[in-house]
């Protein structure tokens, strides 16, 4: 077995693990500084919405010696002063698109444009998208999107309960917040394929979320008819036992989406991937970051506050007390009444949750029989 698979075994069984529950304040700071930074990026530059959404006219022309720098210069001119973005095609044409032009201007642009490449007029194609029809796509996609939540809202209620709804909920705004945020920092285009992606890494992040609330229901059922563990403690361990196959599914998907944004929308030059392939990447870090740091603690933290969950610790806190003290006080060399203390109660319980069984006291030790001649 390779070390990575003993390593998820030994988490699993508990035997090695991190408190990322009692160390939450620290996510939390991380997260927050990171969403503000979004928030002001978003605030300040504000997203480069397509002309899907804000209306333009998109050229294309056949195949041309004339640069992308150039073919942008005479756009520019053409329009008015308006911004035109230029993307090189991969059979050697151009794809010129211009926001928030209309049917008069886009004619002299299309002109220009055939005049530079001395080709006919209509062997330029042109397409024109209105500003109502922009404005119906992003109600559309604002509508989807909100759907897409209140359905995720009402089903985590059902199969776990709302407090994992809530905190499912709260991260999945902050991979959307993040993602968005970056967007605006970087400048991409948003488009029609960025929503998709949106969606997509959501439901990535609900999965690998799932995931972990679904060992955590498994792991907190009757759990105040015992006093061994709190429900932070639970959460903990059930986090530790799907930590590896997290990252390893995480990674696996990276990998591919960071191929496609890197070396087809960076070196290839293939603009319309970077559509897609910034959402997925960003999304799909920051929804494997949400499930470990943010959505199981904040669970926690809201169970926590429990008037059951307030008695059971006050319960586990009393018996590992009682157990400690039990374990120090002297006995003359015999075990307390009622046997000897669990260790495992006797210690925090957050991390390690391997039970550990107490030394043998046979009197026979050192002879293949145990017993007296």
């Amino acid at each position: 077995m390779s070390r990575l698979g003993s390593l998820g075994a030994r988490l699993y069984r508990g035997e090695v693990g991190y408190d990322f529950v009692a160390k939450r304040k620290i996510w939390y700071a991380i997260s927050i500084l990171i969403t503000i930074t979004a928030i002001a990026g978003l605030a300040v530059r504000g997203l480069n919405m397509g002309i899907e959404f804000s209306g333009g006219a998109v050229f294309t022309t056949p195949n041309t010696t004339v640069s992308a720098p150039q073919a942008q210069e005479v756009a520019e001119k053409a329009s008015g002063g308006h911004t035109a973005v230029v993307q090189e095609l991969g059979r050697g044409g151009l794809r010129i698109q211009i926001s928030e032009l209309g049917t008069k201007e886009a004619v002299p642009v299309q002109e220009k444009l055939a005049q530079k490449l001395d080709v006919k007029t209509n062997k330029i194609d042109t397409q024109l998208v209105g500003p109502s029809w922009g404005e119906q796509i992003a109600s559309k996609a604002w509508q989807g999107l909100a759907i897409f939540m209140v359905l995720v809202v009402i089903y985590l209620a059902i199969a776990f309960e709302w407090r994992m709804a809530l905190a499912a909920l709260i991260a999945l705004v902050h991979d959307l917040t993040i993602t968005v945020g970056v967007y605006a920092l970087v400048g991409f285009e948003v488009t029609p394929g960025t929503v998709i992606g949106l969606l997509t890494i959501l439901g990535y992040s609900l999965y690998d979320t799932v995931v972990v609330f679904d060992g955590l229901k498994e792991g907190a059922k009757d759990i105040t008819k015992q006093t061994r563990f709190t429900y932070p403690e639970i959460a903990n361990r059930s986090l530790n036992s799907t930590l590896v196959r997290s990252i390893n599914t995480t990674v696996v998907a990276l990998l591919p989406v960071g191929a496609l944004l890197f070396i087809g929308g960076g070196l290839l030059g293939a603009g319309m991937l970077n559509d897609i392939s910034l959402a997925l990447f960003v999304g799909l870090a920051a929804g494997a970051y949400s499930s470990i740091f943010i959505a199981t603690p904040l669970v926690s933290d809201f169970k926590s506050r429990d008037p059951q969950m307030k008695a059971l610790a006050k319960r586990v806190r009393a018996k590992r007390a009682a157990a400690a003290k039990a374990e120090t006080e002297p006995n003359d060399g015999e075990p307390a009444e009622g046997g000897e203390p669990d260790l495992e109660d006797a210690a925090p319980a957050g991390v390690v949750g391997q039970r550990r069984q107490p030394a043998s006291r046979s009197r026979g030790r050192g002879r293949p029989s145990g017993k007296r001649r």
